[in-house]
């Protein structure tokens, strides 16, 4: 269990602060559940884990009723501090993340476990539809010509979207697939417990590659897509924007976590968007850098535009008549976790093991003594769409130190970074800089020193950088409400510091990112010879 710092409901929202949000951050390890004025400050956070499953043949589930279970249980510690009149709250928001999938029967029960944005079973059937002579970067040309022009993209062919997961389901739990009533984004299935009504925000529903996105503010479902991909049509729900009211508390989910009745609940978001907003870059062209257990690059754009060659498109936001951008990596703070569960030396039972590698790290030189970690611990999406990539520490010595490797980790992530920053600035045509970083990685001043001197780029570290999606979810609500607009939002979210590259390290991270480049290539080597041999064998 994790609380926020209480801070007082009152003063300097602008006279927003009489509203307060109750804002659901369901995340990979777990679900946080804060207090949110509608200026967006954070007067307080619980958190519940959640537990994910690993299967062989590329499978990661998680249980939808445990996802329920620790938002009810953060709830309700989080309203019993009394940090605000429950008649206060005005409404629930919810961000959670991308392409985690829940089956779920008329009654809106889940039928199986939830597959998250990690779970690959679903590739095979994908590239059996996408696949076709000519082939462009492993998609059958025609394909490209049916989706691009609508969606801006098409399924990924390493099976982790929305679409694969429903597939997968479709041939593997048949049973499931016909008692299914519909096909559910994680963030909408906890909509769903909340008001008992079935609907998907434009945003949410563009990993199922069944939506006409060229009008961001009346995005549709397209009947053809859907029939080519296998997807009965009646099992997508409604669509609407994010920033819809789409009902108020249900009863049973009012008595289960202590709401007051009359909460309404708006459509919100999925946790790329929701950073977004939380992170304040709202603004055309302004990125930022999101650092959890997965990382991403993003900004808004004005234009619809396809790169499928580096699986960049502009998509649906909570933000009307805009789309967004961006390169997602599997792993970023997932590779700490790893860290601290097989080489960190055990500490004491209170020791924060992140605030731990923080000094080791700062205790090595830039470039790590030579170091060169690859953070592909479950293949890899962007700016490479491989999923039998795998990691690796190169360089080990006899010199070699615990600093050197936890730092050489640090840079091994903002490397995969840097290789996605410059696909995103061609993508959009021009250099972002500054960067707003957010995400729970981004609390570490080490990892923001590291990240601004290996990206070259000022990397401007927003206040409560772990809120952001909590936040985000709450100003897009407040949006929703009316409390406040899209436009205001750059001036609620403050910055902490701000790192300004350091000309001194440039040399040494050029070289780093050069020789992280090479690595790639052998492992893409390595993973394509083993993939063979496995077909063999």
């Amino acid at each position: 269990m994790t609380a926020g710092t209480d801070r007082p409901a009152g003063g300097g929202d602008g006279g927003r602060d009489g509203k307060v949000i109750l804002a659901v951050d369901h995340g990979t390890s777990g679900v946080k559940v804060s207090l949110v004025t509608a200026g967006g400050r954070v007067l307080g956070t619980e958190m519940r884990p959640v537990a994910t499953r690993f299967l062989p043949g590329g499978g990661a589930e998680q249980d939808p009723g445990e996802w329920w279970d620790a938002l009810v249980g953060a709830a309700r510690a989080l309203l019993a501090r009394g940090l605000c009149p429950p008649d206060e709250i005005a409404a629930a928001g919810v961000s959670s993340t991308f392409s985690s999938t829940v089956a779920v029967d008329r009654a809106g029960d889940h039928l199986a476990p939830s597959l998250t944005w990690m779970d690959s079973r679903g590739a095979p059937y994908v590239r059996r539809i996408m696949g076709g002579f000519p082939r462009v970067a492993g998609y059958g040309a025609l394909n490209l010509l049916r989706w691009i022009p609508k969606t801006a993209g098409g399924p990924t062919l390493s099976g982790k979207d929305d679409i694969a997961h429903a597939l997968w389901i479709k041939h593997e739990l048949p049973a499931v697939y016909e008692k299914t009533f519909m096909f559910l984004p994680s963030k909408d299935y906890l909509n769903l417990r909340l008001t008992g009504e079935f609907a998907a925000s434009f945003d949410s529903m563009t990993l199922f590659w069944v939506t006409d996105t060229r009008d961001t503010r009346d995005v549709r479902y397209d009947d053809g897509l859907a029939r080519r991909l296998g997807i009965a049509r009646d099992k997508l729900p409604p669509l609407v924007p994010s920033t819809r009211v789409i009902g108020t508390i249900c009863d049973r989910a009012a008595r289960a976590l202590g709401l007051p009745r009359g909460v309404r609940v708006v459509a919100g978001s999925p946790d790329h968007q929701s950073a977004c907003i939380g992170s304040g870059a709202v603004r055309d062209f302004e990125g930022h850098l999101y650092v959890g257990t997965s990382s991403w690059v993003q900004c808004i754009v004005p234009f619809k535009k396809t790169d499928p060659f580096h699986s960049i498109a502009s998509l649906p936001t909570a933000i009307p008549g805009r789309w967004y951008c961006a390169n997602e990596q599997d792993m970023a703070g997932g590779c700490l976790q790893l860290l601290a569960r097989t080489i960190l030396p055990p500490g004491g039972p209170e020791e924060d093991p992140y605030a731990r590698m923080d000094g080791l790290a700062a205790r090595a030189p830039a470039g790590s003594g030579g170091l060169v970690f690859a953070p592909w611990l479950n293949g890899e999406r962007t700016p490479v769409d491989d999923p039998g990539l795998r990691g690796s520490l190169l360089g080990l010595s006899t010199t070699t130190t615990l600093p050197d490797m936890v730092r050489a980790v640090y840079e091994g992530v903002a490397c995969n970074v840097r290789w996605s920053l410059r696909h995103v600035e061609r993508f959009v045509g021009r250099r972002l800089d500054p960067l707003a970083i957010v995400g729970g990685g981004a609390r570490s001043a080490v990892w923001c020193r590291i990240f601004a001197d290996v990206l070259g780029r000022t990397v401007r570290q927003v206040e409560d950088p772990q809120q952001a999606n909590a936040r985000g979810a709450a100003l897009i609500a407040a949006v929703g409400l009316g409390l406040t607009t899209f436009e205001e939002i750059p001036g609620l979210v403050p910055v902490r510091e701000v790192f300004a590259p350091d000309p001194a390290a440039r040399a040494v991270y050029d070289r780093l990112f050069d020789e992280f480049l090479a690595v790639y290539r052998a492992a893409r080597a390595l993973s394509r010879r083993r993939r063979t041999d496995c077909r063999a064998s």
